[in-house]
């Protein structure tokens, strides 16, 4: 699967969105100066290209296209609006940051080492599946996975920079968990877009009857919410809390990084320094590094 090379911006101007398609038509008129050539370059009627434009114009209370008898071109406040435009697209595009986002895991402990290494990087932390969104839009350098399965299902060709697994957190300490059969009819917190598919699996191969009562977007909002009950729990990366690692060998999982733009230099040298001597702060931050120390 390749992601998109080109950015998908939009802009909002007096709390309405302009994407990126009027942009692109604005662009091709002001080059090939006729609706009809444009319409036909970007696959669409010109009926439609027409309506794009309009509204636009009515929003904004300017003309942006000039329309003439042999041709159409852009007026002054087309041009003003699409020299807007690609200024922001090109801090976008030429930022010397790289631009990270994924899982809450991965993304958090990327975002505590990052005054440590020798990279300018700006991290958003979201579930899998929404940095996934993200990323396949362009909008950023890295996708960063807290569980492999999006990269299996898409055919992605991730580098996996360590080994994290599931501990089972209570809401009591003191709740005695010996085996996997003491989990039976247990009440649990799902997390979206995370490793807790092969702690259900597992369960659901020893036939252990459990439910799952709510599905949350975080692991920090679940462990919130599991210290303030009384007969809940969840599955949690072992990185990052503290639980009874019944099922440790059973949820094993990397996390991973994913390249989106491989054309920038940084990016490479990144990458490079997570799985050389990076390795020594995924070990100092709780995860199982890839490489061996001796």
């Amino acid at each position: 699967m390749k992601f998109d090379s080109e950015v998908e911006l939009s802009l909002k101007i007096n709390g309405k969105t302009y994407d990126k398609k009027l942009f692109d038509s604005l662009k091709l008129i002001s080059t090939m100066n006729s609706q009809r050539k444009v319409a036909k370059e970007l696959g669409i009627s010109h009926s439609v290209l027409n309506r794009r434009i309009i509204n636009a114009e009515k929003n904004l209370d300017k003309k942006l296209v000039l329309n003439f008898k042999n041709g159409s071109k852009l007026s002054s406040d087309g041009f003003e609006l699409l020299n807007e435009y690609y200024e922001y697209y090109n801090k976008l595009k030429e930022t010397d940051e790289i631009i990270i986002c994924g899982g809450h895991i991965v993304s958090s402990f990327l975002e505590s080492i990052s005054s440590e290494i020798p990279f300018k990087t700006r991290i958003y932390s979201s579930d899998d599946e929404s940095a996934f969104k993200l990323a396949k839009r362009g909008l950023v350098d890295i996708l960063a996975l807290d569980d492999p399965l999006i990269a299996f299902e898409y055919n992605l060709n991730f580098k996996p920079i360590g080994h994290d697994f599931l501990t089972l957190v209570s809401s009591f300490e003191n709740y005695k968990i010996n085996n996997i059969n003491d989990l039976k009819d247990f009440k649990f917190i799902s997390v979206k877009g995370t490793a807790q598919r092969l702690a259900w699996n597992t369960l659901n191969q020893y036939h252990i009857p459990f439910s799952i009562v709510k599905e949350v977007k975080s692991q920090f909002d679940a462990y919130k919410i599991i210290r303030n009950s009384k007969d809940l729990h969840t599955f949690l990366n072992a990185s990052y809390f503290k639980g009874n690692n019944l099922l440790k060998n059973a949820t094993n999982h990397v996390i991973s990084l994913i390249k989106v733009h491989d054309d920038k230099k940084e990016v490479n040298k990144l990458l490079d320094y997570l799985l050389n001597e990076g390795q020594l702060k995924i070990k100092n931050n709780n995860f199982t590094p890839i490489k061996t120390f001796k």
